[in-house]
């Protein structure tokens, strides 16, 4: 199983992640978001970074700017977790790889919500609804995908935390969970935000038998 951790705001830590077997790190361009990249870390370093894949996670920013800032830093792969249309997402990704992230409740239609990004992303996260945009920490009611035909890769989002392992591999054996690309862990995994205890990281990935 593939590991992102999100939120990263230091170089020391960032460089450290592929030593645990994480597969991504996420840095967070949204001023508003207590885990700002820019707070910390500069384009520069976030460009010199090359020993994992690079995401960048955007909200309701503009075309021009998120291209300027996959070419700065140098990133993999592109997340959108604001309000981004369709035709949006087309024009990033005739650029680079979008991940499109969608907030759910309990009574939504996972199907509905993807069916108009379908053919203009290339990988869809869920993650739990909740005030304000980006992750909220809250659980996330895996159930809600079950019997869900997603036909697309996804990441697994929304307050995952140390010992949700089990359950995780749980969720793998369902259906739902055979388009599931990485799970996502972000702030139940911080000491303070932006800020990661790297041995709940290190345990994490472990547990999960990710390796190096």
């Amino acid at each position: 199983m593939r590991v992102k951790v999100c939120g990263m705001t230091q170089v020391e830590q960032v460089e450290q992640l592929a030593g645990f077997g994480v597969t991504f790190a996420g840095f967070i361009f949204y001023s508003k978001s207590p885990r700002y990249v820019f707070k910390n870390m500069t384009t520069t370093q976030i460009r010199k970074v090359n020993n994992i894949n690079k995401v960048g996670v955007f909200v309701n920013s503009s075309v021009e700017e998120v291209l300027h800032m996959v070419d700065e830093c140098r990133l993999h792969m592109v997340q959108l977790h604001g309000d981004e249309t369709p035709k949006f997402c087309e024009k990033i990704a005739d650029y680079v790889s979008v991940v499109k992230a969608f907030r759910l409740s309990e009574n939504d239609s996972v199907e509905w919500m993807i069916r108009p990004y379908m053919d203009v992303c290339d990988m869809f996260m869920f993650d739990t609804m909740g005030a304000g945009y980006g992750g909220t920490g809250k659980k996330f009611d895996w159930s809600v995908l079950q019997g869900a035909s997603i036909g697309k890769p996804f990441f697994l989002s929304g307050g995952i935390e140390p010992g949700d392992e089990g359950r995780l591999k749980e969720f793998i054996q369902d259906t739902a969970a055979r388009a599931l690309f990485a799970v996502d862990i972000n702030s139940r995994f911080e000491v303070s935000p932006g800020i990661k205890d790297m041995d709940k990281v290190k345990m994490f990935t472990e547990q999960l038998g990710v390796h190096p």
